[in-house]
């Protein structure tokens, strides 16, 4: 959903959020200044290796450690996917060449933030080099099976809530499990 109008003016432009405003007509016919911030979108890779979910532990200056699936900023700007495999070599080393676009989502869902994170499955992911981590990253990648992943939910380090409610189905429902495991493409 488009949050920031076609004649909004951006008034601030930053290295993440650039701010815009614009006027907007009350039902009383009066107008009043808007504002919204807008923020490069984002994409979150869930990565398939021999049955396994690829996850990391990082850790960036001035934050507490996380588990995150791979993911990060949309440099393109208009390349979802080409960001996405760009993400998942820079954090982890892996490639794939069975790619799928899963969902979009709001992460924020707030009318003020025009953000979007585009969720990949990548399957079949081999590894093919060492991680190429900016300054500001450290990040551990690890293994989980899928009942691994399916709890990754409870953690309380754990990001990426927008796949919650699906891990909770999971977990919760048999039919549900084997639906997830059959979208990821996983056989064991």
């Amino acid at each position: 959903m488009k949050k920031i109008p076609d004649n909004a003016k951006k008034v601030f432009e930053g290295i993440i959020f650039d701010v815009y405003h614009w006027e907007q007509e009350m039902f009383d016919g009066t107008t009043s200044t808007f504002e919204a911030i807008k923020r490069l979108d984002s994409v979150t890779i869930i990565a398939v290796v021999e049955d396994k979910i690829l996850i990391n532990t990082e850790e960036q200056p001035g934050k507490d450690s996380f588990i995150a699936l791979p993911g990060g900023r949309c440099d393109t700007g208009s390349l979802p996917l080409e960001d996405a495999k760009r993400e998942l070599l820079e954090e982890t080393g892996y490639v794939s060449d069975n790619w799928q676009e899963w969902f979009v989502s709001d992460p924020l869902q707030t009318a003020k933030i025009d953000w979007n994170n585009y969720f990949f499955i990548a399957k079949d992911c081999k590894k093919v080099a060492e991680q190429k981590l900016d300054s500001g990253e450290k990040i551990e990648t690890k293994l989980l099976s899928l009942d691994e992943f399916i709890d990754f939910r409870h953690n309380p380090k754990s990001r990426n809530k927008d796949i919650f409610q699906i891990l909770e189905k999971a977990s919760e429902s048999e039919e549900e499990k084997q639906k997830l495991k059959e979208l990821l493409g996983i056989t064991t």
